[in-house]
This record gives C-alpha cells, sequence and structure tokens, in this order.
C-alpha cells in the first residue's frame, strides 16, 4: 500500500521575523538550501518512498505561492486543501485525513510532515518510515521521535517504553529537566512528524474531541475544488475550536506509538535553530549574504540587500532585509514574536 505524503504549510513563522512575513512564509524561504525552500525540500524529502502524490493543506492567502512551488520542482498532480483559517494541527491533520479517506480509502496511510524541518538522513529516515508503517498497518497512530543530541529546551520530549509504546508526552522542560532527560536514554524529541491511516486518526479525533471532527466533517462536506485546490466551507470551518493534535489526541489515545529517528534534524522555528545548524566559520559565525564581520563572534548575519558590517560584537542575530532591520541577543530568539505583536497592534506593515 502506498503512502500519501501529507505537509501541513499553513503556518507563518513569526519567529523568523523579519525575514518571514504574512505574504512570504517561512516554508517558503530558502534558509538552508540557495536554491529550495523548506517547502521544498520536505517535498523531494519523499520521492524515494514509495508514496502516492502529495497533499498540502495552507493558508488560503498562500495557495498560489505554494502552487508555484510545486509546480517549480515537478510536483504536478498535488491536492492543496486551503484553509479558512489556521485552527491549529488537529483540524489540519483531520482535514487531510478526509482527503486522504475520499481519495484513497479509509485504510491508506498518510505520512504527516511540517514544511519546515530539515532533514538530512534520509536512510535512517526513510527506515524509521518502514517500521512506522508496520505499525500504523495494526492500527496504531504512530509519531516520530528524534533522538537528542543536547539538553535542548526549545523542544517537547517523548519518554519511550518498550515495543515503540509512549510512557508519556513531556512539555519543552527547564535546562535541569533537559539534561535529566538526554542522560536517562529514555526520552526523544517530539518531532511532528506522524503517520497512521486517516480513519484511524478520525475515529480517535472523533472519540476524544467529537466537537473538532464534527466541525471539520461539516465544512469538508460542504467544499468545492478549484482547479488543484480544496476550498473548506469557510463559515462552518470558524466553529472549530482550535486545537493541537498533541492535545487533542496523541496524549489522551491508548493507540500511540513511538518510533525513533535517530538521523539528522532540526525544525527551524526561530533564528537560534537557524544558527545552530548551518555551518559556521572558523569564529562561529553565520555569515549570509554581503557581510562583512571582524573582532565578531558566534553570530548569525544575513543581508539581503545591502552591506552589513559588524564589529566586536558576539551572540547576536543581525537580519537585514530591504524596510527592516533586526538586530538581537540570540539567546533572546523566542522573543521575536513579542515584536511582530507590537508591529500588528501599532498595525504597521509586517
Amino acid at each position: 500500500m502506498k503512502i500519501i505524503p501529507v505537509i501541513l504549510a499553513g503556518g507563518i513563522g513569526h519567529r523568523l521575523w523579519p525575514l518571514s512575513r504574512e505574504h512570504f512564509p517561512k516554508q517558503c524561504l530558502s534558509l538552508t538550501d540557495q536554491e529550495l525552500s523548506l517547502l521544498q525540500q520536505t517535498l523531494l524529502r519523499t520521492v524515494s518512498l514509495d508514496v502516492a502524490d502529495p497533499i498540502v493543506v495552507c493558508n488560503e492567502d498562500h495557495r498560489f505561492l505554494i502552487a508555484q512551488q510545486l509546480q517549480s520542482i515537478g510536483v504536478k498532480n498535488s491536492s492543496i486543501v486551503l484553509e479558512p483559517e489556521g485552527r491549529n494541527t488537529a483540524p489540519a491533520i483531520a482535514l487531510a485525513a478526509l482527503e486522504v479517506k475520499q481519495a484513497y480509502g479509509a485504510d491508506a496511510l498518510m505520512l504527516v510532515l511540517p514544511a519546515d524541518h530539515v532533514i538530512r538522513d534520509l536512510v535512517a529516515f526513510e527506515a524509521s518510515i518502514v517500521k512506522a508503517a508496520e505499525l500504523a498497518n495494526q492500527d496504531a497512530l504512530v509519531t516520530f521521535g528524534v533522538q537528542p543530541t543536547r539538553p535542548e529546551t526549545g523542544y517537547g520530549y517523548i519518554r519511550s517504553a518498550e515495543n515503540y509504546q509512549v510512557a508519556e508526552f513531556v512539555e519543552k522542560p527547564d535546562l535541569e529537566k533537559a539534561e535529566a532527560y538526554l542522560a536517562s536514554g529514555d526520552y526523544l524529541w517530539n518531532s511532528g512528524m506522524f503517520l497512521f491511516q486517516a480513519d484511524t486518526y478520525l475515529a480517535e479525533l472523533s472519540s476524544y474531541r467529537k466537537d473538532i471532527a464534527d466541525a471539520v466533517v461539516a465544512a469538508y462536506e460542504n467544499r468545492h475544488e478549484d482547479m488543484d485546490f480544496v476550498r473548506i466551507d469557510a463559515e462552518l470551518f470558524s466553529q472549530c475550536p482550535e486545537e493541537s493534535i498533541d492535545f487533542a489526541v496523541m496524549e489522551p489515545t491508548n493507540k500511540a506509538k513511538v518510533v525513533p529517528y535517530t538521523g539528522d534534524w532540526s525544525d527551524i522555528g526561530a533564528w537560534d535553530a537557524l544558527y545552530d545548524y548551518a555551518d559556521k566559520d572558523e569564529d562561529q559565525n553565520v555569515l549570509l549574504g554581503d557581510v562583512m564581520a571582524e573582532g565578531t563572534n558566534n553570530c548569525l548575519v544575513r543581508s539581503e540587500s545591502r552591506l552589513v558590517a559588524t564589529v566586536g560584537v558576539k551572540d547576536l542575530v543581525i537580519v537585514e532585509t530591504a524596510d527592516v532591520v533586526l538586530v538581537m541577543d540570540k539567546n533572546q530568539a523566542q522573543d521575536v514574536k513579542k515584536i511582530v505583536k507590537r508591529i500588528k497592534q501599532e498595525m504597521r506593515k509586517n
């Protein structure tokens, strides 16, 4: 049985502002590759697998941008499901599950991949998918846990048990707990990637969050197709509660399994994550674009439109675009959302 890739491409990526914007979100940016966006890399990652044409779930405002990026890498038979508004991952995946069920049948396997992940070890990735498919065909809801390489405080964790059982989902820890998790060997990073049968997910969602399931089904049943796009009924979808798949399904279900992925992985969620992932020079700097650095250490500096020069600084993120310059302590990368919030409140261009 073929696997259907489901690509979640509905986010904006506010923590990667000012490069990621409302009209051009991070998954469409070339952050780790000079030519390919994160979305395109995610799609091409599935080519060597025995998979069907992908289903992409995205924001309606980005439909033409997403479609153009798919076409430019030769993905021509995809189905693009348009969310009228973002309601988090549980409803988005439910929409995709209904589309998979309609096109391929209730027991079709769907491989859910966020569009903003970077994975280099494709051999290890494919091996984890093969194992996950075996479990999913036995009615399991499989999540992928990444083998941690450092005491990371920016990710959630999964405590694993024997026979791929999930013992516990854990929220983002403080440094002391993260160090203990790493030392124990029992914890994996929660990757946000999944593999399961469409009907299994829909049934578990209905069991634990019937309000979400009913709202999504009603909105999907009133869909209409427009070229490559599947348009969901906006009024009905607006009544759907907002919730993540972890809280809505994976934590309460008794069907959760976790398959370890031991290769290289990152979700490029913020500037510090991009710094950690990128290749660095002898001064531990990541310099992108027209940049001159003197006496500069442990910095990420990206220029989009003009020369950026730094002298005698360290531990900074500096991002220059045509209309904005961001200067930030690298250790406060999560707080860039505060600036984005203020921009919205002051009704300035974002």
